[in-house]
């Protein structure tokens, strides 16, 4: 019974790990639509849904079923954002090991009983703690790095260079993970994918907001035209400015 109830509680704190960091989905939605990014599919289903995705607060959230499902429906995308190669299988067997081992590990060293369900809790979410600390830090790492990574892109298009070759040097001149998601973007394009959608896949591989802006003022810059490399460097310094700022707040309400 107690490794019942063990296992039990373990699927109920991977599902709120799950549920855990929903990025603002509603406003990505919306910058797809207004640069067509999800043009094919927005015409298929319709002008109504784009009408919805446009008009609806984005103070309406969704409901915990409808983000349960979401997640669960992306969960070898959480992987993907993590940067790890153990697979969902292999996470679910971890947990249930560590929560099995931890409670048998309780009851020998004569852990009231009441309390076993909970040690086994604790030690079954740990695979899950651990892939959503990789996933935070990659993530952050990105953040950071972004701006310089904008920034030699603008400095490429200003030495004649193809928007691919600016991909390309930010690949092989910056470390992971900004360097491996654009080296993806231009191992994509010369497969034949089009930039478009090899943007829209880093910016669901990394949910960055500011990423989201570099690819929208992309694809606007190739419909409409403009200086492109202008555009980054004024977004790469918005982003230095905010850290700035930020770190400003920090060090004001440390004090």
């Amino acid at each position: 019974a107690v490794i019942v109830f063990t296992g039990v509680t373990a699927l109920v704190a991977a599902v709120m790990m799950i549920l855990r960091d929903q990025s603002d989905t509603k406003i990505e939605d919306r910058l797809d639509l207004l640069t067509g990014i999800n043009t094919p599919s927005a015409a298929k289903e319709g002008l109504l849904k784009e009408h919805r995705v446009l008009s609806e607060p984005l103070d309406n959230s969704p409901g915990l079923f409808e983000t349960f499902l979401a997640r669960f429906g992306n969960i070898s995308l959480l992987f993907e954002q993590a940067d790890t190669s153990l697979t969902v299988p292999q996470l679910v067997l971890a947990s249930a090991v560590l929560g099995i081992a931890g409670a048998g590990l309780g009851a020998a060293v004569g852990i009231h009983p009441a309390l076993l369900p909970v040690l086994g809790l604790f030690m079954a979410s740990m695979p899950l703690f651990w892939l959503n600390f990789r996933r935070s830090r990659r993530l952050k790492a990105f953040a950071v790095q972004l701006p310089d990574a904008l920034e030699m892109m603008g400095r490429a298009l200003r030495a004649g260079q193809s928007l691919g070759a600016g991909f390309s040097t930010v690949a092989h001149e910056m470390s992971a993970p900004i360097g491996k998601e654009f080296g993806r973007v231009f191992e994509e394009q010369n497969l034949g994918i089009t930039l478009d959608d090899s943007l829209k896949g880093m910016t669901d591989r990394v949910p960055n907001l500011d990423l989201k802006f570099f690819s929208t003022a992309v694809i606007l810059q190739r419909q409409t035209g403009g200086d492109l490399a202008e555009i980054l460097d004024k977004i790469g310094r918005l982003i230095r400015e905010r850290f700035q700022i930020w770190g400003q707040i920090q060090a004001l309400t440390g004090e």
